[in-house]
């Protein structure tokens, strides 16, 4: 197939209808809704860290107005997605639970050998929670024999349900974000495919979601997706889908990158984009790749929390904020819940010309970022632009 070439501006709007950052509520409104998003996009990451309200939430929120976080556990009690891997944790729509089967077998067949009292203990759980029903970590007694040396230094009991997890013999859901594990054949509903698919079939799948989500991506992105299946056939499969005419061979004029590709159905798909404002997570669909931002939006962005503090440039959480299809702040913030104070501990503004109206639609984003961080009152602490961050004051 004949190689497409696109202006940085058309490739820029594709990347954002993928991920449904084009205009506001574009799957519509409700807990539909939130199903619709993850249906299109195939995972939505989960992250842990609290500053803000967590990335799962927060990538959901920015697409899906007044987004109630129960929503996400009454989707999964339904039986509708589930937790698990692709290429991090995150919720996957329930009818591909067939593709998580491919990364089970792989984490079970790279593991080191188990001991027999690791064994043992990984039948008592499974016994207990088949006998019990759904428990928690804290269900089980501390088995730990020395003390904790720190985050990831887990005690038995905890190695053994994550183990079981992992290889899909357990699943979870979560309260107050912590998991509760379940038997599998309890929470895959009857309907659902549980056949294992071939290696070519399993790529072809990531290939196809990956462009959904992305738009337009590298090979190595494709590869990325499927990270923990050894052996992985996506660059092959990918090759032979350009040949096939089922994906595009993408260039971008005035860019010199590595091979891009997208799916044909872009090739003549008119996209307008609404130029709302978008305060985003760092761990946004749009934003996981740190060289696709460089790349498409000119824009070099780095989650600075993995950062020493000494070598941070503008803060510890720092939100990428969208306009239209620019970058054109970053917000480092902080949500106090129990006092309810948004504190923007710097919003650095990037080096462009802002009209009023766009202003007030940075404006309308931070308003309605504290309220679902649920903060009535906003603080902002630094800015490098004075004329802006007054601006934004007043408005809010």
């Amino acid at each position: 197939m004949k190689q497409v070439i696109l202006t940085q501006s058309q490739a820029r709007k594709i990347i954002l209808h993928a991920a449904g950052l084009h205009k506001r509520a574009p799957f519509g409104k409700g807990r539909e809704a939130v199903y619709k998003l993850i249906d299109h996009l195939g995972f939505i990451q989960i992250d842990a860290n609290y500053v803000v309200e967590r990335a799962h939430h927060h990538a959901i929120a920015s697409r899906v107005p007044d987004y109630k976080m129960e929503w996400l556990d009454e989707l999964q009690a339904d039986g509708r997605i589930f937790e698990y891997f692709t290429c991090d944790a995150g919720y996957i729509p329930m009818h591909e639970f067939r593709f998580s089967l491919p990364v089970k077998e792989s984490f079970s067949s790279k593991r080191e050998p188990l001991t027999q009292s690791e064994i043992n203990l990984m039948n008592k759980v499974l016994d207990r929670i088949g006998r019990e029903g759904p428990l928690m970590v804290k269900d089980f007694e501390n088995d730990r024999q020395v003390a904790s040396a720190g985050w990831w230094d887990w005690r038995p009991s905890k190695i053994a349900l994550e183990r079981l997890y992992l290889d899909g013999k357990l699943m979870s859901t979560r309260k107050n974000f912590q998991k509760v594990y379940d038997l599998s054949r309890n929470m895959i509903p009857d309907d659902i495919d549980t056949t294992m698919p071939a290696p070519e079939e399993f790529a072809r799948h990531v290939i196809r979601r990956t462009l959904k989500s992305l738009g337009i991506a590298y090979g190595k992105e494709m590869a990325w997706r499927a990270r923990y299946v050894k052996n992985n056939l996506v660059k092959k499969e990918l090759e032979k889908l350009v040949a096939e005419g089922e994906v595009c061979q993408v260039a971008i004029g005035g860019l010199t990158t590595a091979p891009l590709y997208m799916l044909p159905e872009y090739k003549n798909k008119k996209i307008q984009l609404s130029d709302d404002a978008f305060i985003l997570s760092p761990f946004d669909p749009l934003n996981v790749f740190r060289h696709r931002l460089k790349d498409f939006f000119d824009f070099d962005y780095q989650i600075e929390c993995f950062v020493p503090q000494a070598k941070r440039k503008y803060g510890y959480f720092s939100l990428p904020v969208l306009v239209g299809d620019t970058f054109v702040a970053r917000m480092d913030s902080k949500a106090d819940r129990k006092q309810k104070v948004l504190t923007i501990h710097n919003l650095h503004f990037e080096k462009l010309k802002l009209s009023k109206p766009v202003i007030g639609k940075i404006i309308d984003a931070i308003k309605t970022f504290a309220k679902f961080n649920q903060c009535q009152d906003i603080i902002i602490k630094k800015s490098n632009n004075k004329q802006y961050c007054k601006a934004i004051k007043d408005g809010l």
